[in-house]
């Protein structure tokens, strides 16, 4: 009864963590994706002016560091965002504030917002960079493009992009390029982490104490993806990090079989946390990590094959363990 209760409460307080909180222009970003969206240049160039993509092209960043006020335009040429020297300002009048509130742009216009109406600012930080969700960078289609139908092996050029700006009255265009990457073979990554969990699993029944150092290892690289990918501003990695840790900490008991409870719980969690939630990286080229994508893909890899082999050897040595002699 402790036991289960014990797990009742790890999992509901991990499942019930709330996302971290949202910048002023969205937060959304996807764990992997098959489209590559670049800024090629900024025209005219301006300097103390730079644009880029973030976030795994979800959104785009302006830095404004030219001491004047810079406009960005909205879907209809309506001013939508001004950074100004004091800070950012939204139009809230503007569609596109509440168009790029979220990734798929599902926020409901109000009746009052058009792209006729005279602008009404309103400051939504102090700083003079800006990050937002802009659909004129993305694919929207459900489908894939047509060039990536009729061949998925290759990476095809989908179109060119542009983002107006204005500077005062002069204009300027941010302009990009939105590419298909096509994917990694996902099965080949399920491969390995089963591969990976059957392995450790078998060593551990002959009697090989490798479980603990397993632990501590997959529990310190699980950790050093959460702990990066929450630097990029990914929210919801708490589970993730309560997951790593419970890993680190029965890496350093279980080498003595004390604790089996312990083992078996944080492999359980370290499958759902910190491999599970991340398992599309498996499947799509493109991947929310500042590192090769493969480093990713392999950080959630041993996430699930080290966990599965810590929940299948706690079980086991729970089963073999007389209650009166646990010290769980």
């Amino acid at each position: 009864m402790r036991r289960t209760a014990l797990v009742v409460a790890v999992l509901a307080g991990a499942l019930l963590v709330p996302a971290g909180p949202a910048s002023a222009h969205g937060g959304e970003a996807p764990d992997a994706t098959a489209y590559r969206s670049e800024v090629t240049a900024l025209s005219p160039a301006e300097p103390g002016l730079s644009v880029r993509t973030v976030e795994a092209g979800a959104r785009l960043e302006l830095v404004n560091r030219t001491g004047r006020t810079v406009e960005v335009l909205g879907y209809q040429g309506e001013p939508y965002l001004e950074v100004r020297p004091d800070g950012t300002y939204e139009n809230v009048n503007s569609p596109a504030t509440y168009t790029n509130r979220t990734l798929d742009g599902d926020t409901p216009v109000p009746a009052g917002a058009s792209p006729t109406a005279a602008p009404q600012w309103r400051r939504v930080s102090t700083g003079t960079t800006v990050r937002w969700h802009d659909q004129r960078t993305r694919w929207l289609d459900a489908g894939l493009p047509a060039q990536a139908r009729a061949d998925p092996a290759r990476s095809h050029r989908v179109r060119d992009w542009v983002v107006p700006l204005r500077d005062g009255v002069r204009p300027i265009e941010v302009r990009g390029t939105l590419t298909w990457e096509p994917p990694p073979p996902a099965w080949l990554w399920w491969l390995g982490a089963l591969a990976l969990a059957a392995g450790l699993t078998a060593a551990a029944r002959r009697g090989v104490r490798l479980i603990g150092p397993v632990a501590l290892a997959a529990g310190t690289i699980t950790l050093g993806y959460a702990v990066t990918r929450l630097a990029l501003g990914v929210p919801g990695q708490l589970p993730a990090l309560v997951a790593a840790g419970l890993a680190m900490a029965a890496g350093v008991f279980a080498p003595g079989g004390r604790t089996p409870f312990l083992t078996a719980l944080a492999g359980a969690l370290l499958v759902v946390f910190g491999g599970l939630a991340d398992v599309g990286v498996f499947g799509q080229a493109i991947v929310l990590f500042p590192g090769p994508a493969w480093l990713a893909r392999l950080a959630v890899l041993v996430a699930i094959g080290a966990g599965l082999a810590m929940t299948v050897t706690g079980v086991l040595r729970l089963r073999a363990v007389p209650i009166s002699s646990e010290h769980d």
